[in-house]
């Protein structure tokens, strides 16, 4: 293959004023070059432009460099370093940088400075291995709703959250995908899914709205998936966000949490895909967004199959890769099509004195179930406004402010439960008023009802208190002193309760 001179050059040891490792190696994507040198990589922009991307000139591809390295810092600052000018002189080029001691010049190309590290260390790679865990997923979701909170909105960036520019980006991915109807997806699944999402946008004008008002359109990462994700360090980097397009990238949160909770149930680890989502949402209280999730995840199933769908159409594409490719595409419209098909939801109720296992057992179910968590110590404090993992004052747990988490946790439960969300409820339940308001919110949307009560001996009870005391690293208040207390609290379950119980 035919390389740029610059790019033979960066393939030389001599390019480099640091030592590198031999033989050079060179990644290539259809929009960078990437060399990987020993201790850094450089990403060179290709001068291409393919109407969503535009690098077709020296000027646009400084500025986007930039932008990566702006954007980037956000997520991933250890891994973005810098971006160097690339000079010619007499025929040879080299990075115009302040330690290289060459006089400078006139730049003809730009490269984005990185620290490398090995392939095996892409989530991709780990996931492959089996090395990716729930710990490697918990801290995605805790940075990602880190990142999400403190991301940039503005009206310009709202513009990209409105349900006619989100139609919009649907109905583009229906019209170019009609031609592989036999191919790869069937009749009835294309008219299914653009039946759904159509239906959606009439039925749901006012949430896109809503969304804009309380913030939720932000200025995202737009490519969240495995292969951009990696542990550098020992720490989650999500790097590689979408620089070159703003439609791309700016848009409502959950739809950008929406791309990797996709792609792990595309591989088959909802469990993992469960996790994920339910630490995000503990970590930013933003339930009623998942009702958007079922049309955010066909969405972002759906260009995924579409994208596939285009290496079809390559003649270069050997026959063999086209027919993985067409297998591919098939499982992500057939994906993209599940999320549409109507569920039954049903609320599942915990209920039990702290230590009895609630909170286990919960997300236990939730993994299983593929079910969205509630857990009445996180309500409580979101309420509150306080950070999850500060221990609440007196102020938090007063008659008015249990009652507001109750109420909080019965009309969430209800709403998600009506969408077709498995919902936990996990809070100790304690009183017949409080399981009747859930309750009956439920029974209310005609929602099944499940009732688990979690027990244990006292002296199991008060040794679970004691370690998680010491652990420290829970966001429960409740101490072992309270526990007597909250046994003689404790009122027993109706008759009709006891129908719905499993303990």
């Amino acid at each position: 293959m035919s390389l740029p001179p610059i790019i033979k050059q960066m393939l030389l040891p001599e390019f480099y004023h640091h030592p590198v490792t031999e033989p050079i190696q060179l990644l290539q994507t259809h929009i960078s070059f990437v060399l990987l040198t020993g201790d850094y990589a450089y990403k060179v922009k290709k001068p291409m432009n393919f109407g969503f991307l535009d690098f077709s000139t020296l000027e646009k591809r400084k500025y986007f460099c930039e932008e990566e390295l702006r954007l980037n810092r956000r997520l991933a600052p250890e891994l973005y370093l810098s971006v160097l000018p690339i000079i010619e002189t007499d025929g040879k080029y080299h990075f115009d940088h302040p330690n290289t001691g060459i006089s400078t010049g006139s730049p003809v190309e730009y490269a984005i400075a990185m620290p490398e590290f090995s392939q095996d260390d892409l989530l991709i790679e780990m996931f492959a291995s089996g090395r990716l865990t729930v710990d490697h997923v918990k801290q995605i979701g805790e940075q990602l709703a880190a990142f999400h909170q403190r991301a940039e909105t503005n009206n310009h960036i709202n513009s990209f959250g409105t349900m006619e520019a989100v139609r919009a980006v649907a109905n583009d991915n229906y019209a170019s995908t009609e031609k592989y109807i036999g191919i790869a997806q069937t009749e009835l699944q294309f008219a299914q899914t653009r039946a759904y999402t159509e239906q959606f946008f009439v039925e749901n004008a006012a949430l896109f709205s809503d969304r804009i008002a309380k913030g939720k359109v932000r200025e995202c990462h737009g490519d969240m998936h495995l292969k951009n994700i990696c542990l550098y360090q020992d720490k989650i980097q999500i790097f590689d966000c979408i620089e070159f397009n703003e439609p791309f990238r700016n848009s409502d949160v959950l739809y950008d949490a929406a791309f990797l909770l996709m792609d792990l149930q595309f591989r088959g680890r909802s469990d993992l895909a469960n996790i994920f989502l339910n630490t995000y949402l503990e970590s930013t209280g933003d339930y009623e967004g998942c009702v958007l999730l079922p049309l955010h995840c066909s969405m972002r199933a759906y260009i995924r199959a579409k994208v596939t769908s285009f290496l079809l159409d390559d003649p270069n594409i050997p026959a063999d890769v086209k027919a993985i490719a067409q297998a591919e595409a098939s499982a992500y419209y057939k994906l993209a099509w599940e999320y549409t098909q109507p569920k039954q939801g049903k609320l599942i109720i915990m209920s039990g004195v702290s230590g009895s296992g609630k909170s286990t057992t919960a997300k236990a179910i939730a993994s299983e179930q593929d079910a969205i968590y509630l857990r009445s110590d996180a309500i409580r404090k979101q309420l509150a406004g306080i950070d999850l993992m500060q221990r609440g004052g007196d102020d938090i747990y007063t008659p008015e402010m249990t009652v507001k988490t109750y109420t909080r946790l019965a009309e969430l439960g209800a709403l998600l439960a009506s969408k077709g969300f498995i919902v936990i409820l996990d809070a100790k339940y304690d009183r017949t008023s409080l399981r009747s308001q859930a309750i009956a919110s439920a029974q209310a949307e005609n929602i099944p009802v499940e009732i688990i009560y979690c027990h244990a001996s006292t002296e199991v009870l008060q040794q679970r208190l004691r370690d998680r005391a010491i652990a420290n690293n829970d966001i429960a208040d409740a101490t072992v002193d309270l526990l007597t207390s909250q046994q003689n609290a404790f009122e027993d379950f109706t008759t009709d309760e006891l129908a719905l119980i499993q303990s």
